[in-house]
């Protein structure tokens, strides 16, 4: 049995690539998922696979993913609406049409003008009637996987896990707070006996790579990458522009860590550190940046089912090539190149 831990990035409705991603691993009877880490979608997708998992195994996880997704494919808000059908001929101008749409702009233009505090008795968050359905009984469990949700403190500006029983509706809530479009969820924290507010994890830990650094949780950690790292062509249009600044923030954080893990490897390598010391943190990446360069902040915005679909079978290929390719390296050895990403 392979066990690896599973970190998730958030990309709001591009998390549906992750929804794949996981359903294809199902697949494998010999691959055992030991935790998870998830910010926003990716904390969505984390907390549906474990409570689907303890109530019916691999079926009851596919089951609950399916459930998940279909309902977000459900939203019908004007802040996250769904315009668009299976008619156009391509994702990328699915994206294009949408960012480019009346409805979208007027939207978009409103949430750097409007704040959502401006609702008052109106406000309410549409992800907040899907989260609460969630069965907390097993998504706090002890057993199964290790499950890690991040988000971040809107006072201190630094990251929060919640873990355990810590995890509830407020603090998924919390993860997927985008504070342009949602207020900042409040959870009490004992430690400092107040209210403290939270915005979405994205901006500290997206996702957190070190929950999973324990000696319970095996060295491999997979991380399902949907925000991706390069684009060759320089943004000029004004949505382009900003499209790549949300890109390039929500990665900060994982390049920081994996900078991070590839120091302490170098170090263990040349004999700096004793073995032994540090973790010496096995890691490998499922993405697909060429889908995810036709694709814009407009597609994770609008659940379209069409293009939940399509980011779902993209999911399930690109975890199908890196089975084939990468499986007996788990437990074994990286599959990316560490040195190669920071020369």
């Amino acid at each position: 049995m392979k066990r690896i831990n599973l970190a998730l990035q958030g990309g709001g409705a591009h998390g549906a690539f992750t929804w794949g991603v996981l359903d294809r691993f199902l697949d494998e009877d010999d691959i055992e998922i030991a935790g998870i880490s998830g910010t926003s979608a990716g904390a969505l997708n984390g907390a549906a696979f474990k409570a689907g998992m303890l109530s019916g195994g691999r079926d009851g996880a596919r089951e609950n993913l399916n459930w998940l997704w279909h309902k977000v494919g459900a939203i019908n808000d004007m802040r996250m609406a769904s315009w668009m059908t299976a008619l156009m001929p391509s994702l990328g101008q699915i994206s294009q049409s949408i960012e480019y749409s009346l409805p979208f702009s007027f939207i978009d233009s409103a949430t750097r003008m409007f704040s959502p505090y401006t609702y008052g008795p109106f406000y309410q968050n549409p992800l907040e009637r899907i989260v609460a359905q969630f069965s907390y009984d097993k998504v706090c469990a002890h057993d199964g996987p290790a499950l890690f949700v991040c988000a971040t403190n809107v006072r201190t500006g630094k990251i929060k896990i919640f873990e355990g029983e810590d995890i509830s509706t407020n603090a998924i809530l919390a993860s997927t707070c985008l504070p342009t479009i949602f207020q900042a969820v409040e959870i009490h924290d004992p430690a400092t006996d107040r209210l403290e507010a939270y915005w979405d994890g994205g901006y500290t830990g997206n996702p957190a790579l070190f929950p999973l650094f324990t000696a319970a949780l095996p060295d491999d950690i997979v991380i399902v990458n949907i925000n991706p790292l390069e684009r060759q062509d320089i943004p000029k249009t004004a949505p382009e522009i900003q499209n790549r600044i949300n890109e390039i923030s929500f990665n900060s954080s994982l390049l920081r860590e994996l900078r991070a893990i590839n120091f302490v490897k170098r170090l263990l390598h040349d004999g700096a550190l004793k073995s032994g010391t540090m973790e010496d943190i096995v890691v490998h990446m499922i993405a697909d940046d060429d889908l995810m360069n036709m694709l814009s902040v407009a597609t994770k915005m609008v659940p379209s089912p069409y293009v939940l679909s399509e980011l779902k079978q993209a999911g399930q290929r690109a975890a199908e090539r890196f089975i084939a390719a990468h499986k007996d390296q788990l437990n074994v050895e990286s599959t990316i190149d560490l040195p190669a990403m920071f020369n």
